[in-house]
């Protein structure tokens, strides 16, 4: 699982965007777990704002940058 944030600032409980896209990423990993999936199956990564999806600076832009991505590899 990829999590994903935007480039404004947070004043949340997460310091930072980078915490923020972790935590999106690593609670669609435990539900997956939850949910029967083998977890040596699963990864969960943030990138914060460093990849979005739309660069512009209004909030649409910003509401599609906040996101998470199911990356599927073949092993």
């Amino acid at each position: 699982m990829d999590g994903h944030a935007d480039r404004q600032p947070i004043h949340t409980a997460f310091p930072s965007n980078w915490e923020l896209s972790s935590a999106r990423a690593i609670t669609v990993v435990k539900l997956l777990v939850a949910e029967g999936i083998n977890p040596h199956h699963l990864a969960a990564t943030g990138f914060a704002d460093y990849q979005p999806l739309d660069t512009e600076s209004n909030a649409a832009a910003y509401a599609r940058n906040r996101r998470i991505e199911f990356r599927l590899t073949d092993r």
